[in-house]
């Protein structure tokens, strides 16, 4: 049975030297990597968004050349990348080899449209009205997954 699974970040984790970190793996998810971070004095029940924080942290086995992953890299991570794992943890845990083929076809599709951020360490000047929205628009153009704010089950096909 496998129980172990690789992923490419779509951006990928800037660690305090630069270092890019995209490639990792994810083990699947006990009871225990669900029901222990509830016992977290931080969290405040099962709605909370850093729930989603802790037990990420718990399942990501590897990223990049980091020696150990924590609920601080996990924190930072960019949007895009926080998002992609919550898919990717609902895909290895609640769903089919079938469905998880299918994730990884279309975030190959998504990765080679989509290039990963390079840190400049030069802010990006604001934008406001339609050209925000265009940037925006062009972001997220290519990506056909629904967004996450916590990590939820995928249902199941039924009949």
């Amino acid at each position: 049975m496998r129980t172990s699974y690789e992923f490419t970040l779509p951006r990928g984790y800037v660690d305090d030297h630069g270092t890019v970190h995209r490639g990792g793996t994810m083990r699947l998810a006990t009871a225990r990597d669900e029901l222990e971070p509830l016992r977290d004095p931080t969290i405040t029940g099962s709605d909370d968004p850093r729930l989603t924080v802790l037990v990420l942290a718990r399942v990501v086995e590897q990223l990049g050349s980091l020696e150990l992953v924590t609920p601080h890299e996990v924190e930072g991570l960019f949007a895009a990348d926080l998002a992609f794992l919550q898919d990717f943890y609902g895909v290895i845990n609640f769903g089919t080899e079938a469905e998880f083929d299918e994730f990884v076809a279309a975030h190959a599709v998504t990765e080679r449209s989509v290039p990963p951020s390079e840190p400049t360490g030069v802010a990006e000047p604001a934008a406001d009205g339609p050209e925000l929205q265009s940037r925006i628009d062009a972001e997220g153009a290519g990506r056909h997954r629904p967004r996450r704010s916590a990590i939820e089950e995928i249902p199941g096909e039924t009949g």
